[in-house]
């Protein structure tokens, strides 16, 4: 099969089409053939050498796909060669087919082209699972960064979907207004003083919940912009691994600080976001109370390109390789 392979960790121009061998499912696995795949900002860590995938994945880049069922392990039911589908991987994704453990294999979203899905349901497992797991209610305030990117352009929707107020941030005027189109309530250039900027929005009130995907440079400012009982949920690290954080002002209020990835939960844990996301974002998307995120589409021989992109920070939304 045809796969983007890797002579070694580097820039985007590492990342050549070649040829690997086509998997063969094993018993809880499904044989997926590939329509597309999401490009994700892990991939880039990857590429460069930062992000190895968990001991057992697949060493071919790729967190998401959307394609066919091509050929079903022994031990799975519920699925028939053909079928549409989407799956959240832990590696593999850039490539003609690709093996998934059943669990992580879920129903296309209705309604949804299929080139489309290829970018949805990493953005939606990941905003799921971390909202959820910090009780976002209605009435609060939410706070997420990038808000023109991958994370961010589904974040926004969802969050007003939950009734929370929506502050995020950006690099441009474009990218600005295209979050408030998004639902944002309020939008904030990351090139200004934007904590200042919240602030004065919020008139002293905190924020409830933060989406955290710069780590240690952000940490002191969202620690300050925490309401009472807020609650920072750290999922990237762009900004650095270590900050300083002032405990005195965390215990005066009752703050939470986590943090959480995805990619090397255990497969159990994995199956069970995928089956939450079918049930509690799928429905949203077939009625299009909120919309999948803006993309760009590449042909997988130029992945090269399509990480060239992401890197320079033009892109809205998600960035795609079609495959098939």
């Amino acid at each position: 099969m045809q796969a983007i392979v890797m002579s070694g960790p580097g820039d985007p121009s590492v990342l050549e089409l070649g040829e690997l061998p086509t998997p063969a499912p094993a018993a809880h696995e499904i044989l997926i053939k590939v329509a597309a795949a999401g490009v994700n900002r892990a991939d880039l860590l990857q590429r460069q050498g930062h992000y190895p995938p968990p001991p057992g994945a697949s060493e071919t880049i790729g967190l998401e796909v959307s394609g066919h069922v091509a050929e079903i392990g022994d031990e799975v039911t519920g699925w028939t060669v053909g079928d549409a589908c989407v799956a959240l991987l832990a590696g593999g994704g850039y490539a003609e087919y690709v093996v998934v453990p059943a669990g992580q294999v879920v129903p296309a979203p209705p309604g949804i082209d299929l080139l489309v899905a290829g970018g949805v349901i990493e953005v939606a497992a990941t905003v799921w699972s971390n909202l959820d797991r910090v009780w976002l209610a209605s009435g609060e305030v939410f706070l997420v960064h990038g808000g023109a990117g991958g994370i961010g352009s589904f974040a926004i929707p969802y969050a007003k979907h939950l009734g929370a107020t929506v502050i995020t941030t950006a690099g441009s005027a474009e990218k600005l207004d295209y979050c408030r189109s998004l639902g944002a309530d309020h939008a904030f250039s990351y090139r200004e003083d934007w904590p200042a900027a919240v602030r004065d929005a919020l008139d002293g009130q905190g924020v409830d919940v933060i989406l955290d995907n710069m780590g240690a440079k952000y940490l002191e400012p969202h620690v300050d912009l925490l309401a009472l009982n807020g609650r920072l949920v750290v999922i990237g690290m762009q900004g650095g691994t270590k900050g300083q954080l002032n405990l005195a002002k965390l215990l005066a209020k009752r703050g939470w600080v986590t943090a959480a990835t995805l990619r090397s939960r255990p497969t159990e844990e994995k199956a069970a976001i995928c089956r939450a996301v079918v049930h509690s974002i799928w429905p949203l998307l077939a009625d299009g109370e909120i919309q999948p995120p803006e993309h760009q589409v590449f042909p997988l021989a130029e992945a090269s390109a399509a990480h060239q992109r992401m890197e320079a920070g033009e892109h809205t939304g998600k960035i795609i390789l079609q495959v098939d």
